[in-house]
């Protein structure tokens, strides 16, 4: 998730309703006076007939627009994928375009939609996934880009947690994973050994967190534990991990009729922990979205929980040991732990092109699907091996056994998965996460309790939820 902000996503058909305006401008003609015929020969002549054309040879190639939210070394990431695939063959080439954060430039797509130049493809995280699913007209399945541009398509080739997120009733995936993550727990193994904590041996309980982080603010830290993405790792991972409910139906896998329960015994019992942390200078909120990742790879915090595709920045920034560990959990809840859900995003794409460009699409996404690529990304990334294929690789070169703790996520997210466990789909669901930073925000201020925190979130979302669904009845 990386990258995961969210505060637009679900207000698809109400807000970006400006229509980018595009002037067609013309040089004015120069004249001149009439020039003295030159003689040239003819090998000269074909020279220069060559080169004239040249530009239209180099046209032929067809151009496909990629949209994307990858900044700092997973734009370094974006871009040398773009470059190899280009490299590989003659026929298209793929222009990653930075458009801001994911929200920012999922409302950047809409607005390109209605005015007729929305890019060939969109990365969405993975919170907008149930509005475009509900944007009829607006994408074409992935499924159907491939099977109609003949490229072979097998969803049983993926990781079945991260295929099912992304995969209709109809069993017909909807669009291509990408950089799909998890919430996983990293730490700075040079603090743990300075407070005098094995740094080969992380918390894995959520009261073994609080022994640590204790131990830590003794030891001189000013932030011993952090989370980003406040809503996905102390709520939808959490529920997932504990096997419980985030919401009715199936987590909204089952009708646009759900509704939240995240306000649970375990669920209040769990954010009432944090809060008391906070107020003992245990646990320090950093912010919304991913503003606490700097303050750990800059070596500020010491632990946090955050999303598994944090590991290229910290790899790159990190001037410390650094351990990657499993989620936290408390020990007495049974059935515990399950496994964790997905994050990130996927890739859309977007109607109204012309079939020789989607053919370029299908071309970019079998490159990408391609053993060795996905293999290669995960390793740079930390994202997960969306297919098992890359997954088999990757452990066949050693990498999880060189590089200890790579292999978290993927063996937090290939466990078989519950109604519970599955993920979590639901309408204007960036919207619940902005309204859950609120709430929760006003509980570690000390102005709300746990529980009216909750309580609140719960009913506010609720209320976007039924907004969703009776825009979306048919």
């Amino acid at each position: 998730m990386s990258q995961c902000p969210d505060k637009l996503a679900g207000r698809r058909r109400t807000v970006f309703t400006d229509v980018l305006r595009i002037a067609a401008q013309t040089n004015p003609i120069e004249h001149r006076r009439p020039m003295k015929p030159v003689k040239t020969s003819l090998p000269a002549a074909a020279i220069a007939l060559a080169a004239l054309l040249s530009p239209f040879a180099a046209s032929a190639q067809t151009e496909i627009q990629w949209w994307h939210s990858m900044s700092g070394a997973l734009g370094d990431w974006v871009n040398d994928l773009a470059k190899d695939f280009n490299a590989s063959q003659k026929d298209y080439r793929i222009v990653p375009t930075y458009k801001g954060s994911y929200d920012e430039s999922m409302a950047g797509a809409i607005a390109a939609f209605r005015a007729g130049n929305a890019p060939h493809i969109l990365q969405v995280f993975e919170v907008g996934t149930a509005t475009m699913m509900a944007s009829k007209g607006a994408i074409v399945p992935v499924g159907q880009v491939m099977q109609q541009a003949g490229v072979k398509f097998d969803n049983a080739a993926y990781v079945p947690a991260v295929a099912g997120y992304y995969t209709a009733p109809n069993g017909q995936m909807l669009s291509f994973p990408f950089n799909s993550s998890t919430t996983v727990f990293h730490y700075n193994k040079d603090a743990f050994k300075a407070a005098g904590l094995d740094p080969e041996k992380p918390p894995t309980s959520w009261p073994e967190v609080a022994s640590a982080a204790a131990k830590l603010k003794a030891a001189g830290s000013k932030c011993p534990f952090t989370t980003s993405w406040v809503s996905w790792t102390q709520l939808e991972s959490f529920s997932a991990w504990h096997n419980v409910e985030y919401a009715t139906k199936n987590n909204g896998f089952g009708g646009l009729d759900a509704r939240l329960a995240f306000n649970s015994p375990l669920h209040v019992r769990h954010i009432e922990n944090l809060a008391n942390m906070a107020k003992q200078g245990l646990f320090v909120y950093k912010g919304r979205g991913n503003s606490a990742d700097s303050s750990y790879f800059s070596g500020e915090c010491a632990m946090m929980t955050g999303s598994s595709g944090l590991y290229a920045n910290v790899k790159k920034n990190a001037k410390f040991n650094f351990g990657i560990s499993t989620l936290p959990y408390y020990p007495d809840v049974p059935g515990a732990p399950q496994n964790t859900v997905i994050g990130g995003a996927s890739l859309w794409v977007m109607s109204g092109k012309k079939p020789a460009e989607y053919k370029g699409v299908a071309a970019f996404f079998q490159y990408l699907a391609q053993a060795q690529v996905a293999s290669d990304s995960h390793k740079r990334t930390g994202y997960l091996p969306v297919t098992k294929a890359a997954y088999e690789l990757t452990e066949k070169s050693g990498f999880y056994k060189q590089n200890p703790g790579t292999d978290v996520a993927v063996q937090q997210m290939i466990r078989k998965t519950t109604d519970k466990s599955r993920g979590v789909r639901l309408g204007n669901f960036a919207q619940i996460r902005t309204v859950i930073d609120e709430e929760l925000e006003q509980v570690w201020a000390g102005r709300k309790s746990p529980k009216d925190g909750l309580d609140a979130a719960v009913k506010r979302g609720n209320e976007l939820l039924e907004r969703f669904q009776k825009a979306n009845k048919s």
